[in-house]
């Protein structure tokens, strides 16, 4: 004998907090964006179990496959504070694909992870329009992604966000540390602001000192909360162009500064018993970090929490410099020459800054 249970609208996904037909409207809404990122290799569309790339192995001699894996940090939370969201995807990709160019590879595919409290798809739209925004300025194909809700986890307004990208390179023109040579010129390309890094260091700076996001700090040309959501600089097309140009007998190496500043960066791309030396007079400090430095943050601890100008840097041979700078600053990436590789006592690796910024 059946026994008939009763129903109740308590004991649903959608009351369990997640909204299954609010996560099918933010694909709907995304869908256009993510789209436009397609490369001749993707294989089918969205709404698949899996992204498909055809890799066309024909145009290789050795092909080897790198990927990375990141995410934004908690610039999110000013994202949030603002409700803005349609910049934090940019950082994402600019995280992910900046790594990859970095040994030399070229950015072939991404796929994202939000994790929010609530889907308001619009808010996801504007996330994942972000995305596809950065996949399209890096030439990588957005092929897919998941938006998990957890509402029992995490605040109605709160998401987090991560990728991976996978990108390809000849396995005779990784670039690193192993080409680069005494006497090579250190190439300096400029942030566009702090990136994604420091956020922790910045949101504490602002609350103590009860800054104004929507206030014009003096020395800054718009408001902080716009300064401060400026998205990453995506370097990967103009590096990897630049290689495609003077060659890996030219292009040495890349460093993409991030987390642990310029220095700390630089020196993963030297090799034992040289040292990258940076001129800090061939550049100015920006605004924003001078900003921070005002209200109390050590110049040591700004040169290994910010960029301080610097996105990326390339190692490069001597009598090649010039022409990557005019190249790299033709393609809208303001650059210079910083530096030099020198030769140092012990079997150590190192950078290091000297002198004092303009």
């Amino acid at each position: 004998m059946s026994v008939e249970r009763p129903v109740s609208s308590e004991f649903t996904y959608a009351a369990s907090g997640v909204d299954i037909d609010a996560g099918e409207r933010a694909v709907t809404l995304m869908k256009a964006a993510v789209e436009k990122t397609n490369r001749p290799e993707v294989v089918g569309g969205l709404g698949g179990f899996a992204g498909l790339f055809a890799l066309d192995v024909g145009k290789y001699r050795r092909p080897l496959l790198a990927s990375s894996t990141d995410g934004v940090g908690t610039k999110i939370a000013l994202a949030r504070q603002l409700d803005r969201h349609d910049t934090v995807g940019i950082d994402l990709v600019a995280m992910v694909v900046d790594d990859l160019v970095a040994c030399g590879a070229e950015p072939l595919f991404l796929q994202d992870y939000v994790a929010c409290g609530k889907v308001v798809p619009e808010r996801i739209a504007a996330i994942v329009t972000g995305i596809a925004a950065g996949c399209t300025q890096a030439g990588a194909a957005l092929v897919g992604g998941e938006t998990a809700e957890h509402g029992d986890l995490m605040d109605a307004d709160e998401y987090d966000l991560a990728a991976t990208a996978v990108g390809v390179v000849e396995a005779d023109a990784v670039l690193g540390p192993e080409r680069v040579r005494p006497g090579d010129a250190v190439v300096a390309m400029a942030s566009s602001g702090f990136h994604s890094n420091g956020y922790s260091l910045v949101r504490r700076v602002v609350s103590a000192a009860g800054l104004d996001l929507t206030a014009t700090p003096v020395g800054l040309d718009r408001p902080l909360g716009d300064e401060l959501l400026e998205p990453t600089r995506i370097y990967a097309k103009a590096c990897l162009a630049l290689v495609e140009t003077l060659g890996v007998d030219a292009v040495h190496a890349y460093a993409h500064i991030t987390g642990g500043g310029l220095a700390g960066n630089t020196a993963r791309v030297v090799p034992g018993g040289l040292e990258a030396v940076l001129d800090r007079t061939t550049w100015a400090l920006p605004p924003a970090v001078r900003l921070m430095e005002e209200h109390g943050v050590p110049r040591e601890e700004s040169e290994r929490a910010f960029n301080c100008g610097v996105g990326m840097v390339a190692a490069v041979a001597p009598d090649a410099a010039d022409a990557a700078v005019r190249q790299l600053t033709a393609a809208g990436i303001p650059s210079w020459v910083a530096g030099e590789v020198r030769t140092t006592d012990g079997d150590g690796a190192s950078a290091r800054l000297e002198n004092t910024y303009r």
